[in-house]
């Protein structure tokens, strides 16, 4: 006998794992010399989603600014350290895409 359960996320916990998710799947570098820019850019997202999840986790913190707000601030804080200033795997030097229309 098989046993379905329905799973679901509450929406504001599912837009703080989204913001997450953005945070830290950023493209890998093309290059050696892009991987010190990425790692920079990579570190500076990591340190504000974890702080992000420390607030949402710690529940003083989360009482008075709750989950949504937290999302906001994390989202606000990655938009301040976007994955730009390095070549990302896939582009050209141009910066378009591997494989596009040259004309």
């Amino acid at each position: 006998m098989t046993e379905t359960t329905e799973h679901t996320i509450p929406e504001p916990v599912r837009d703080l794992l989204q913001a997450v998710r953005a945070a830290l799947d950023i493209p890998h570098p093309a290059t050696y010399g892009d991987r010190d820019r990425h790692a920079q850019v990579l570190a500076d997202r990591a340190m504000h989603t974890v702080i992000a999840l420390a607030d949402v986790l710690d529940t003083e913190v989360s009482a008075c600014l709750g989950i949504e707000w937290t999302t906001t601030y994390l989202r606000a804080r990655l938009a301040e350290h976007p994955p730009t200033g390095y070549q990302h795997a896939g582009e050209r030097r141009t910066g378009g895409p591997v494989g596009g229309d040259a004309s």
